[in-house]
């Protein structure tokens, strides 16, 4: 076990906690959870130092291969699935089975992260109650979180009789395509679930711990506009029409006026025209030419757009594509729109599963947890099982700064996170599915 500094452990010490109205095997969960907060810490130090950025390939399988014999000594049959055939190194998968009578759980999480292995961002520290690195609170503490609540579970007795399914993706944060392949063992594991649980990190408003029953889709736009080229001089006249920029940029502010709605947004990332003007592979980049006194023949503009569910996607791509077609005289523009992330809309059995939670809160003294705006969480992978199973966000680590050099987590917040999500497990694997 890697050495700690020794001023975490008064920080241990003063984690335990009194529980009320619980049964010897909660306080007995919640007993080893603390126990093994120091082996959890040394886990998530040896997940972090390895890097796996969602391109690093072997990062992500070596990350893979560090929580394979964590997830097995639990009792679960582990298998590492290559996903080669969409550019990404793969998915963890886990499978526990119980007595067939309780909840089926499908517990989700990721391997990858958005540091690349060429990222300044490097190595694992602890400042304070706080562990600081690259994929620290996304999502390789979520992970530990996860198998914290396991090991608890196992200790206590109390994961012999539990069904759970565990998916961890290789390429969450940049999703491999296509994308029926890339989540098809997710999409499958949901379709057997009763209740999914997600190990991204907890949910915060005002300094307050919230609880997540939604997710925004993520879906991309590119337009392609052509006009009439030639000299400016003939601008707006029958023969050469408006031009590809005006064409463009009227189509941008008919989307800034027109698609306005609740729990949508919209954004352009990406423009440029000219008398030429093309993409590179990635549509990353753009490279225009053209002069002040030459019409432009071609505009191109990409973004992206965010809806709460299938119907909003829909309505959204319905106005969208008529908005487009309104031509300017003498042009024509077409839009591509790319799907990637689906909504995770807020239902019934999504806020039962946080009334669940609060239950457990009540019981531990936790804080109670409000539902958290949509708005404030991006896309994720639970969004791929949302219209086959109730569903919960944020059951990982308690974090700040994901994504950013800096990414950091609260080693105690984390903790109670292993216990509510165990507590839950527990209580949920013991109602009749």
């Amino acid at each position: 076990m890697p050495k700690l500094p020794y001023l975490l452990c008064p920080l241990l010490l003063s984690l335990a906690f009194a529980a009320s109205a619980t049964t010897p095997t909660e306080q007995r969960i919640v007993a080893v959870a603390d126990a093994e907060q120091l082996r959890n810490i040394a886990l998530l130090q040896q997940l972090v130092e390895h890097n796996s950025g969602t391109f690093n390939l072997p990062g992500v399988k070596a990350v893979a291969d560090l929580l394979q014999p964590e997830f097995a000594a639990l009792g679960f049959t582990v298998t590492w699935k290559p996903m080669a055939q969409v550019g990404r190194a793969g998915h963890l998968l886990a499978s526990h089975r119980g007595n067939g009578k309780g909840k089926r759980l499908l517990l989700i999480g990721h391997l990858d992260t958005v540091f690349e292995s060429d990222n300044p961002f490097t190595g694992f520290r602890i400042d304070g109650g706080r562990a600081i690195g690259p994929g620290v609170g996304d999502d390789k503490g979520g992970v530990v979180v996860m198998l914290a609540a396991l090991r608890a579970l196992h200790a206590a007795g109390a994961l012999e009789n539990a069904d759970i399914d565990v998916v961890l993706t290789g390429d969450e944060e940049d999703v491999g395509t296509p994308v029926t392949i890339a989540r098809a063992d997710l999409i499958a594991a949901g379709k057997r679930a009763d209740a999914a649980l997600d190990f991204e990190n907890i949910s915060h408003q005002n300094g307050r711990e919230m609880g997540a029953v939604a997710r925004r889709s993520s879906n991309e736009w590119t337009l392609t506009v052509h006009g009439e080229t030639g000299h400016s001089a003939g601008i707006f006249s029958p023969a050469m029409g408006d031009g590809a920029a005006f064409e463009l940029a009227r189509i941008l502010a008919a989307f800034r006026s027109e698609l306005p709605e609740p729990n949508l947004t919209f954004n352009v990332g990406l423009l440029g025209s000219g008398e030429q003007a093309t993409f590179d592979a990635n549509k990353t980049r753009i490279s225009a030419s053209g002069k002040d006194n030459i019409v432009p023949g071609v505009a191109l503009a990409r973004g992206d757009f965010r809806t709460l569910s299938p119907a909003q996607t829909a309505r959204v791509v319905e106005k969208m594509r008529a908005i487009v077609s309104r031509h300017l005289p003498r042009t024509r523009a077409d839009i591509v729109i790319e799907e990637h992330y689906p909504p995770m809309a807020p239902t019934e059995g999504n806020r039962a599963l946080l009334a669940t939670l609060n239950t457990i809160n009540q019981d531990f003294n936790f804080p109670e947890m409000g539902e958290i705006d949509p708005l404030s969480r991006g896309a994720g992978d639970i969004a791929f099982v949302a219209n086959d199973v109730a569903g919960l966000v944020g059951l990982g680590a308690s974090g700040g700064d994901a994504h950013a050099a800096g990414e950091s987590i609260d080693l105690a917040a984390s903790l109670r996170q292993a216990k509510r999500a165990a507590l839950l497990m527990y209580r949920l694997s013991q109602t009749a599915r």
